[in-house]
């Protein structure tokens, strides 16, 4: 046989073998991974309640997403509107009622939401957390506004923290009559997250073997497997940075569910919004923190130089998790004010 033979069957072998381990690691029993429960305790964000706040719902695919809708008072004209979504895993109920009520009473409308899969909105496998959906749900947002007989069509703007810090790059990427973007502790590069998790912990193949056996059952149509969204360090979930844990119990309302389906291991790190940014063409507020553990700074710098001149910064000396709380949530939403009056 020529050696073009062997070749062909060492990679046939080496595929089948993969194929094999695959299978295994889907079907075989032995990955149960421990809860983490959180407790639930949202009355130390402060809760305040909204003069006037509406359920709303909307359709993509299918699917119903669940949105609070909020409209300034003395309503005599179209106003402009800010659509928020949150962070990895996170639902409206985890604080975002404290930024909606002060841009209602500044005047603004805001549309905060679920995305499919989580919280009251609708979809399966509950605890999905996939980002191509999520990008489209922050599309169906902004489409639902701009059918409102309330809201300026051409006075959108996108909110996101964390995760959605990304979302709402890539959206404005997309949807180029975006008005203006916040950009909170921003989510920016996959794979610069990832190599900060690598110098960390190191390289964690029980955590990729859990992504691996996931997504192999969704492909077979079986039941998914999930593991805890955050947890302590050294134990089996998403997150485990040092003040992850807490930063997460401080933020969990009674409906949080702290799990996810284990498939997002495999395609967190392949999400690059610092990618898009060359084709965003409006304002964007980046809120960086400092001392943040969970998004590398050097990647929201990148995507100040790409943004060059839409580019507006503010730099707050605090962890990831701080800027919800306290001082650090009132230095930060005041500066959002401040952007929202300008742009909208």
């Amino acid at each position: 046989m020529s050696i073009l033979v062997y070749i062909g069957i060492i990679i046939v072998a080496i595929i089948g073998a993969f194929a094999l381990y695959l299978l295994i690691i889907a079907l075989v029993p032995g990955f149960y991974v421990p809860k983490q429960p959180l407790k639930k305790s949202i009355a130390e964000l402060g809760q305040k309640k909204p003069r006037s706040r509406k359920d709303a719902n909307f359709n993509i695919n299918g699917t119903t997403l669940s949105a609070w809708l909020y409209l300034p008072e003395n309503l005599s004209a179209p106003v402009p509107c800010i659509i928020m979504g949150h962070g990895f895993g996170g639902i409206k109920d985890m604080g975002l009622n404290l930024y909606a009520v002060r841009y209602q009473e500044a005047g603004f409308a805001v549309l905060a939401f679920d995305y499919r899969h989580l919280g009251e909105s609708g979809g399966e496998p509950r605890q999905l957390i996939w980002i191509p959906c999520q990008l489209e749900d922050y599309l169906a947002a902004i489409n639902y506004v701009r059918g409102l007989k309330e809201i300026d069509p051409a006075r959108i703007a996108l909110w996101g923290t964390s995760l959605s810090g990304g979302h709402v790059i890539v959206t404005a990427a997309k949807d180029k009559k975006i008005a203006c973007v916040v950009s909170q502790c921003p989510w920016l590069d996959g794979r610069a997250s990832a190599m900060m998790a690598f110098k960390r912990e190191g390289f964690n193949f029980r955590m990729l073997m859990h992504g691996q056996r996931d997504l192999v059952r969704s492909w077979l149509g079986l039941s998914p497997h999930k593991i805890p969204i955050v947890g302590k360090p050294g134990s089996i979930a998403m997150l485990t940075t040092p003040d992850a844990y807490d930063g997460y119990e401080k933020l969990a309302p009674e409906n949080f569910v702290n799990e996810v389906c284990a498939r997002i291991i495999i395609r967190a790190d392949k999400y690059r919004p610092v990618e898009q940014a060359k084709n965003v063409c409006c304002p964007v507020l980046l809120q960086i923190c400092d001392h943040d553990s969970f998004t590398p700074i050097s990647a929201a710098e990148k995507t100040e130089k790409i943004l060059e001149k839409y580019a507006e910064v503010k730099h707050y000396p605090i962890g990831h998790f701080d800027i919800y709380h306290g001082d650090n949530f009132e230095k930060s939403v005041s500066d959002q004010l401040a952007f929202f009056k300008k742009h909208l």
